[in-house]
């Protein structure tokens, strides 16, 4: 496969892959540029449409930038809305602990454990439901060495985030949201996490998604990715 990236042409490897997880198969989307040398891997923890072809996009975008990526599939074999259910039951009763956790933890595992990846470079982007998973994990796992949560809701105890990596999150300012984001920006500060938390004036959830035409805000979305290459970059 090549795929352009600003103008360059990058050949990559892009496949639907499986590993385990709590004595089932998760399915995943892996992109990856081709080639041998060592590379940061990050994971990708989508919202609530699941492994749609928005996050499949996305992984090729970040292959494109010398990622292995991989975009995980969190209602794999079963109904999407019992799943959501049970990781917001869950994200409400054990944050940082719980099933969806857990299931993110074996994608690192997988992760870090393919050819050409550095398992001490890892990082994760996650939307809407995939952001707040994304901050619960970095507060459950070490091996994070940064996380980019888009529009997701905090997990509790916020107080939790000390043991978090550095963190680049982005918040549309017409969304609940940009609640969390505030709130999310204040508790790194007091802990001294490095972070750069923004809220985009204007844009609305799902800013970043360009198949919600309603949604997507192309300035936002430039933004934020640009700050999110340039974060990782010193982080990952």
């Amino acid at each position: 496969m090549i795929i352009g990236i600003t103008g360059d042409e990058v050949r990559m490897k892009a496949e639907i892959i499986s590993f385990p997880s709590g004595g089932r198969n998760l399915a995943a989307y892996y992109a990856r540029p081709e080639g041998e040398n060592p590379l940061p891997g990050v994971l990708i923890i989508h919202e609530i449409f699941g492994l749609n072809e928005n996050m499949k996009e996305i992984a090729r975008r970040f292959a494109g930038e010398g990622y292995a990526a991989l975009a995980v599939d969190l209602f794999a074999g079963r109904s999407r809305i019992v799943c959501m259910f049970s990781l917001f039951l869950g994200s409400l009763n054990n944050a940082y602990d719980h099933g969806g956790i857990r299931d993110l933890r074996a994608a690192l595992d997988f992760l870090g454990q393919q050819p050409g990846v550095e398992p001490v470079r890892l990082g994760a982007v996650g939307y809407c439901l995939g952001g707040g998973l994304a901050v619960a994990l970095a507060c459950a796992d070490n091996r994070l060495k940064a996380i980019a949560p888009y529009y997701g809701m905090n997990p509790r105890p916020l107080e939790a985030v000390q043991r978090s990596c550095p963190v680049v999150g982005s918040y549309p300012a017409r969304d609940f949201t940009a609640k969390s984001g505030r709130a999310l920006d204040a508790a790194l500060e007091r802990f001294q996490i490095p972070h750069d938390i923004k809220i985009y004036e204007g844009a609305k959830h799902a800013f970043f998604n360009d198949t919600l035409p309603a949604n997507y805000n192309a300035d936002a979305a430039l933004d934020s990715w640009e700050r999110v290459k340039a974060f990782f970059k010193d982080y990952v």
